[in-house]
């Protein structure tokens, strides 16, 4: 069946459906990955979003019912180049097409992945629809949409009820299944599993609570520190986690992660901005200014910190990205407060940021 791709300015690429027949919005992104594609699915910062990978053949190992980072598919579309038929692996359990037929998502594959993608890096992103009918018709409902831009995602993917995790996965809230060396509250914007699986890797109980919680409701948990989580949308657009860490600085040590880098920035009155393409694949060089070396990363967001309004918050840059010399890290030392802007879970990507995990563990203890 034919399908079509068409962009907020009337551009159109045609191609071949994939997944569940019908229509799909969402801001058009590309991620570089060559693997990962299921953890890419099921990351909830991809919300209202329309992935594009760049990668040519998606799919080649199935889906699986271990590699998930939620409990449903995230972005609202995805767009391929060619999507495997035939999957090849020991843990595959359906094709990507089959997948995402079984979850209502509608797709696309055969489009020119590589002309779309120098598109976007040289117009910047932008609001899209995916069809399986009448491009006409698709253009004029994609008019009446709102841009991603205007719109809270957050709500959308935090927790509606606190729930704790630990060895063994989702545990039990109030009846720890082990001995733990320590207890994290996740403030919940769009926590993908393995962040919560690395902590329990290191002893650590996580204790997830949605975003809306203020620091007297997190605190009333009694952990010992505290997680912003990655998530999707405008940092700009949370006033409440704004303020709900800013409330907490100075009283717990805090670790932010991707949104949660920006979180941590606006709450000592930093700014951020939206970047033109953004940052999304697993091989992204960032160096340390403290140490001088260099971490390869996997990365996912489409907003920075602007480092000139840190100036006289008490927040220092730690890290920048080699390739734009964007910030990926900032530290307010006096609060015992430090974030990074890409993901040390690693899920997908290389394993080198892992041990800031154990690094925030060892903070706690201090």
């Amino acid at each position: 069946m034919e399908a079509w791709l068409v962009l907020q300015d009337g551009s159109r690429w045609p191609g071949q459906a994939l997944g569940a027949p019908g229509m799909a919005f969402g801001e058009l992104v590309f991620n570089t990955g060559m693997t990962g594609y299921q953890e890419v699915l099921s990351d909830p910062s991809y919300a209202g979003q329309i992935v594009l990978f760049t990668y040519p053949l998606i799919g080649n190992y199935g889906i699986n019912d271990d590699d998930f980072e939620s409990d449903r598919v995230q972005p609202s579309a995805v767009v391929v180049r060619q999507a495997c038929e035939h999957p090849s692996n020991w843990r595959s359990r359906k094709s990507l097409d089959q997948f995402l037929k079984d979850r209502g998502v509608t797709s696309i594959q055969g489009v020119d992945t590589r002309a779309v993608t120098q598109r976007i890096r040289g117009e910047g992103v932008t609001n899209a629809v995916i069809t399986h009918g009448d491009p006409d018709e698709a253009f004029a409902a994609l008019q009446a949409r709102p841009s991603y831009d205007e719109t809270d995602f957050v709500p959308l993917v935090s927790t509606k009820a606190p729930y704790a995790w630990g060895y063994s996965g989702k545990e039990h809230l109030f009846n720890p299944e082990g001995d733990y060396r320590a207890t994290v509250a996740v403030l919940d914007c769009g926590v993908k599993w393995n962040i919560l699986r690395r902590f329990a890797a290191v002893g650590v109980r996580t204790v997830v609570l949605p975003h809306s919680a203020t620091a007297a409701e997190v605190l009333a948990w009694n952990p010992d520190g505290v997680l912003l989580s990655p998530g999707p949308g405008d940092p700009a657009r949370l006033p409440g986690p704004v303020a709900c860490v800013r409330d907490l600085l100075g009283n717990i040590p805090i670790l932010g992660i991707c949104l949660g880098n920006q979180l941590l920035c606006q709450a000592v009155g930093g700014t951020t901005y939206k970047m033109p393409f953004g940052h999304r694949g697993a091989n992204h060089p960032v160096k340390d200014l403290d140490l001088g070396t260099v971490t390869i990363t996997s990365q996912n967001h489409g907003y920075a910190i602007d480092p000139a309004t840190l100036e006289g918050t008490g927040a220092r840059v730690t890290q920048l990205n080699l390739n734009d010399g964007t910030v990926e890290g900032i530290e307010v030392k006096e609060a015992r407060a430090f974030s990074i802007q890409y993901h040390p879970e690693a899920a997908p990507g290389p394993w080198d940021a892992r041990p800031y995990f154990a690094k925030f563990v060892e903070s706690l203890r201090s």
